[in-house]
């Protein structure tokens, strides 16, 4: 049978654009499908814009501190919209330039919701397409949970892009990566944040140490934690502010914008996926096996749907290995998960890669596993008024005392994790990290010269 396409990617994200990317380089003709603009969630409204803003956080606290080092500064505002407009056309240029690379690649990019009409057609506006293969690439989108009483007036991350005039007052609803990111913009732009959360400590599920560290960072930089507050519901003051209630009846006031941060999901709605016998499993997943294939044969999945690492390379790394697969004869390429870094841009920035130390110790048995720790004031911090820690932390396991995480809290730690991850990955032990020598004065140097 003759198709109108060999691969249709539902989903302009990372994810689906890496397929027909590599796809077309292979001479196969490709079709993207998106309902919004190219380069999805992470391009337009997530890390790419969320970035820009913490560059300007940071710049921020640099300006307050700069009288510790001598400066004589008189900062005479910020202006939020301008640094909005900025963002804006930096993500303009890169969507623009994603239209011309997918023309010359000879792309087709279908504007419109995709649905599932059989295994090999999709519908989009109206009009039908077929592909011998397809891919299931949408993403997610922000939760709000619909259960609470006026929980519309908040925004979600969507809604924090959207935004042309800073708040004076804001309160953040979570404890997530997503929460801890945008109450850190927040509070080092000027504005005052009241992170609400159902737990003592943020980032859920992390490695102890930065949940501690980072917890106690954002208290001393000025954030005002609000602990054990489960919400109930939000209403509006006479005044034009919201008012957040929590189940215990306590009453928080006078916020100019409240966001909730309470997790993703999934966004498969539209795709019918009844349609071709998909069906997702308890947790809002599509199930797959180590090729990303989907119980249907010709259909595939990747990305934040299928309940992997919600994270851009991630997504970008899938994509083009089923490409290599299928169109490059390259069967062996398999997504490897079992040590992936990532970043979160809170303040100051955490980096982690790895098993955290009680996953570890869950893995390879208590006794089995060691852990190194180092915590001071690094050098940017040591003479200003806000004394910031940094932390870093090495798990190890086995008598040959393999690295199986690394957890860094403070500044640099973006930056610094990618080469330790690459050690990581390659099954570095304490003793390969002892034998390099350190970079000095520098916060890294900690991780090759810990005891």
């Amino acid at each position: 049978m003759k198709y109108d396409y060999d691969v249709i990617a539902i989903g302009a994200g990372s994810g689906g654009l890496s397929v027909v990317e590599r796809a077309a380089e292979y001479g196969k003709k490709c079709a993207v499908v998106e309902a919004k603009k190219l380069g999805g969630t992470c391009v337009n409204i997530g890390c790419v814009p969320k970035k820009v803003m913490w560059f300007g956080a940071h710049i921020a606290e640099a300006l307050r501190d700069a009288p510790d080092f001598g400066f004589d500064v008189n900062v005479k505002g910020f202006d939020w919209s301008k640094l909005v407009k900025q963002r804006e056309q930096y993500i303009s240029n890169i969507t623009g330039w994603y239209n011309g690379y997918m023309e010359k690649l000879g792309v087709d990019v279908l504007q419109g919701w995709g649905s599932f009409v059989d295994n090999h057609t999709i519908e989009v506006d109206g009009k039908r397409y077929t592909a011998e293969t397809i891919v299931i690439a949408p993403g997610g989108v922000p939760d709000i949970p619909q259960e609470t009483e006026g929980a519309e007036l908040g925004l979600t991350s969507d809604g924090f892009f959207g935004l042309t005039e800073q708040p004076k007052k804001v309160a953040v609803i979570g404890s997530g990566y997503i929460a801890v990111e945008l109450a850190g913009v927040f509070q080092a732009l000027g504005t005052d944040v009241s992170l609400l959360s159902r737990k003592d400590l943020v980032l859920r599920g992390f490695d102890d140490m930065i949940r501690e560290t980072l917890t106690d960072a954002m208290i001393t930089s000025g954030i005002h934690k609000e602990y054990h507050f489960k919400v109930a519901r939000l209403f509006k003051a006479a005044d034009g502010t919201i008012t957040v209630e929590s189940e215990d009846g306590q009453h928080l006031e006078g916020f100019d914008q409240v966001v909730w941060a309470v997790g993703r999901r999934t966004l498969i709605e539209p795709l019918k996926l009844d349609n071709v016998g998909i069906t997702p499993n308890g947790k809002g997943y599509i199930d797959v096996d180590d090729e990303h294939r989907t119980n249907v044969p010709n259909i595939f999945a990747i990305g934040d749907v299928t309940g992997q690492p919600q994270l851009t390379p991630v997504a970008i790394r899938a994509g083009r290995f089923l490409a290599e697969r299928l169109y490059n004869n390259k069967p062996h390429l398999k997504l490897d998960l079992h040590a992936v870094p990532t970043v979160i841009f809170s303040h100051p920035p955490v980096g982690t890669v790895g098993l955290a130390e009680h996953d570890a110790r869950k893995e390879y048995g208590h006794d089995n596993v060691k852990v190194y720790t180092s915590v001071f004031t690094p050098m940017r911090y040591a003479f200003t008024e806000h004394q910031i820690k940094t932390a870093l932390k090495l798990v190890v396991a086995g008598k040959e005392e393999k690295v199986v995480g690394i957890h860094i809290v403070g500044d640099g730690a973006d930056e610094m994790l990618q080469g330790f991850a690459v050690a990581v990955q390659m099954g570095a032990t304490k003793a390969d990290l002892d034998a390099t020598i350190a970079i000095h004065p520098s916060a890294s140097e900690e991780l090759v010269t810990m005891r």
